[in-house]
């Protein structure tokens, strides 16, 4: 009534005074329903991310895609207040990854570790881990993942899909990994690995001396040497495949190949400045996309 008023000509004062309305009581509650109006916006732009990224972001992630939207007034504190109201809750991180052992003895060369831990790298392609997981589908069947991470920005560079654990499973997505490596690496590149049979394969060890990797292996039954990949297979099976009906090979295959797309491109990161593996590359060098 009072911004009507207002309109016609009306001094606020004078129509507070009418009214019985101190002014310091009218300017707290148009605060108030200000307030409540940009919380509603806010409620409404939370819940589009949350389901956007299919219920897999919680409120620090959900914080940072509202300040690339804008909000950059917005903590993660009111995020997770109004996130707690709404009833959204990420539950993706309830179940531990089942690991797969590739480990079959000795039965080629075991290399040093040469990574030794050292997880951190500010240089694309220089150090490069890998290893082999295993997913259930439905019937009898098996799906086994073969993927090559760069440590500087935790991209997914290759990776291989296949119904069985055999030595192409890991050599394609080598081969591809090499050919980056031949026309954007700048320095010389370890490899770091357990000490899967694969791995251990001359086939494996001719391909990476022939093009000039240093092969490196974590040591016997010690996951901790190979770390990073063991998180990402960690959030990968958390927040796609755990809490999810068994599906056949062919549409498990597709949900992976279309998860590690969205990872490497979307899915922020806290050490990469709230940026996606690609983003943080493409901003943060000169490189061409691969």
């Amino acid at each position: 009534m009072a911004d009507e008023l207002k309109e016609e000509g009306f001094k606020l004062k004078d129509i507070l005074l009418v009214v019985g309305i101190p002014e310091s009581t009218y300017h707290y509650y148009v605060k108030q329903l200000k307030k409540i109006d940009s919380n509603q916006r806010l409620k409404e732009q939370i819940e589009q991310l949350f389901f956007q990224f299919k219920e897999r972001f919680g409120y620090k992630r959900i914080t940072n895609e509202l300040k690339k939207l804008g909000y950059s007034g917005v903590n993660h504190k009111k995020v997770y207040r109004l996130m707690k109201e709404m009833g959204l809750k990420c539950v993706k991180f309830m179940r531990k990854s089942r690991k797969y052992n590739s480990y079959k003895g000795k039965v080629g060369t075991i290399a040093k570790n040469k990574l030794n831990r050292r997880f951190s790298t500010s240089i694309t392609l220089q150090k490069l881990v890998t290893d082999v997981t295993e997913f259930k589908c439905t019937g009898e069947e098996k799906l086994y993942l073969s993927p090559i991470l760069d440590l500087c920005n935790s991209e997914v560079i290759a990776y291989g899909i296949n119904k069985r654990p055999i030595l192409d499973l890991v050599m394609k997505p080598l081969e591809e990994a090499v050919g980056i490596l031949k026309e954007h690496a700048t320095v010389r590149t370890t490899l770091h690995s357990d000490q899967g049979w694969q791995y251990q394969h001359n086939h494996w060890i001719k391909t990476l001396k022939k093009n000039n990797v240093f092969q490196s292996m974590s040591r016997k039954a010690t996951c901790a040497d190979n770390a990073t990949m063991e998180n990402f297979f960690g959030i990968l099976k958390q927040e796609m495949y755990h809490g999810e009906k068994l599906v056949s090979y062919e549409e498990l295959k597709s949900r992976i190949e279309e998860y590690i797309e969205w990872y490497n491109h979307v899915r922020s990161k806290a050490k990469l400045a709230g940026l996606s593996p690609v983003e943080y590359r493409t901003q943060t060098s000169q490189s061409a996309a691969y």
